[in-house]
């Protein structure tokens, strides 16, 4: 009976597949209160504005009307310009569509089925530069490190820009090397070729979801050098193509300039805080993130086995991966210490590198090392880094404050639709999210002026008795342990 390798490389990629899906569903229902929470809740509200308002994408706008994200300026239309919102067009786009699940529902399949969709790219491109087994252990760890699980269940766009940055890499190399050999004249590039335009779109929407994706196109640097060498300046076609990959990307920050009080702040990300190269900032990003977070410490043997034991011929390629890293954790260096969701776009480069160091303990040159020896390294490391991981990414399913899940539904039921609520959180929307109400999450200016902004209703968690005090001003609707509503425009 012959063995069908094919068959049984599909029946194993598929199997990864699955089972990555069904462990992102972990807590799917939950609400939009677990780690990031805040980030999560803003991001939604744009889908969840579209589809109450419309899909008006030139104009996305969310529940936030303060002047918190910008730093500077109020904003009463609750413009919300980051990233041009293909991600919100999905989530809101199926939600309107089939009309099953949440609008959050809708956000974590999504994210979901993106990071699926990133996992065979990877399997793909090292595939192609390595081995099967090399490839298959990437895909294998990057679907199923428990830092990565969380992250590509949340509603964000960054696994999103994950996938589009690792299918263009994946169509440029199509391209530029596949195009060649096919071509009667083997200097020729075409630009009309379905490879480009595929890799031309992957490139365009990974720069329209975040800028940040410039940093993970050195590989793609790489391939142009090992192609055609410093003759790559000679290629107008690959200049065709940077023009148009950045154009896009232009023309939207240039539409979005128009409407200031809608633009976070974001110039303290690269180093506002001035931790780069700092004690601090190897500390937080190499130790506690990628050595614990993400890598369970255990990790660490496979992932440094993974540089030592990379084919030469394609060592530079894959460390490609890694210097883009590299260089981005440098750069945007605050952003990254503040916020593990930064350490997303590293997964990737992360994942090739378990994966070439696991492929070689389980098939280990004969004449070094025996399989009985390596196959139990690769056991032990496994399972303690898994549960390590674990055991330090299972708090961020949490709802650590259940009040705002209550308050929230409080404020939807007691609360006219179109009423403007004060749900002090000291800057975070993920309570004001909850109460579906457009509004303020902070008290950013003295009551009486935030009245004469807009503001109908404020709602307070877990009040105190002095709290309790603005009850002899304003009339209160509802109070508990777990929250208190004021209407502004009523007297006790």
């Amino acid at each position: 009976m012959r063995i069908n390798i094919k068959k049984i490389e599909l029946f194993l990629l598929f199997a990864l597949l699955l089972a990555g899906f069904l462990l992102r569903l972990y807590k799917f229902d939950g609400p939009v209160a677990d780690w990031h929470s805040w980030r999560q809740a803003d991001t939604s509200a744009v889908s969840r504005n579209f589809t109450q308002n419309g899909f008006d994408i030139l104009h996305p706008r969310f529940d936030d009307l303060s002047n918190v994200p910008s730093g500077i300026y109020d904003n009463p239309e609750g413009y919300r310009f980051v990233e041009f919102p293909i991600y919100n067009v999905l989530q809101a786009g199926f939600f309107k569509l089939l009309g099953i699940f949440t609008v959050e529902g809708w956000g974590r399949l999504v994210t979901i089925f993106f990071s699926l969709i990133s996992s065979v790219f990877l399997y793909l491109i090292v595939k192609k530069r390595s081995d099967l087994l090399s490839a298959l252990m990437t895909t294998f760890f990057f679907l199923f490190l428990p830092f990565n699980i969380f992250y590509s269940r949340t509603i964000l766009p960054d696994p999103m820009m994950v996938t589009f940055i690792l299918g263009s890499i994946y169509f440029f190399d199509l391209w530029i090397n596949e195009d060649l050999r096919s071509t009667p004249i083997k200097s020729e590039l075409r630009i009309y070729d379905l490879r480009f335009l595929t890799a031309l779109a992957f490139t365009i929407a990974a720069f329209l979801i975040k800028p940040f994706a410039v940093f993970f196109m050195l590989p793609m640097l790489y391939l142009v050098f090992e192609k055609f060498g410093i003759d790559f300046f000679k290629k107008w076609q690959l200049w065709v193509f940077a023009l148009l990959s950045i154009l896009p990307f232009g023309l939207w920050r240039l539409w979005m300039s128009q409407y200031p009080s809608g633009i976070p702040q974001s110039l303290w990300l690269f180093n506002g805080s001035n931790i780069r190269f700092k004690g601090a900032f190897f500390h937080w990003i190499f130790a506690k993130r990628i050595g614990e977070l993400i890598l369970g410490t255990w990790g660490i043997t496979i992932f440094v086995l993974g540089f030592l034991v990379a084919n030469k011929k394609n060592f530079l390629y894959f460390f490609s991966f890694i210097l883009s890293s590299l260089v981005y954790l440098t750069v945007v260096a605050t952003g990254n210490v503040q916020h593990s969701y930064y350490q997303i776009p590293i997964i990737p480069s992360i994942a090739i590198f378990l994966g070439i160091g696991s492929a070689y303990l389980l098939n280990p040159p004969k004449e070094l090392v025996s399989k009985f020896k390596t196959i139990p390294v690769f056991a032990v490391c496994v399972l303690f880094m898994f549960s390590f991981s674990w055991f330090l990414v299972r708090d961020y399913y949490n709802i650590n404050n259940p009040s705002i899940i209550i308050a929230g539904e409080a404020v939807d039921k007691l609360t006219p639709k179109n009423a403007k609520v004060l749900a002090n959180y000291n800057g975070d929307t993920s309570f004001l999210y909850q109460t579906k109400r457009k509004g303020w999450a902070s008290f950013e200016k003295p009551l009486p002026e935030m009245i004469n902004m807009g503001a109908d209703f404020l709602v307070l968690l877990n009040p105190k008795p002095e709290d309790l005090e603005i009850g002899k001003i304003y009339k209160i609707v509802s109070s508990t342990s777990d929250y208190v509503l004021f209407d502004l425009h009523k007297k006790p």
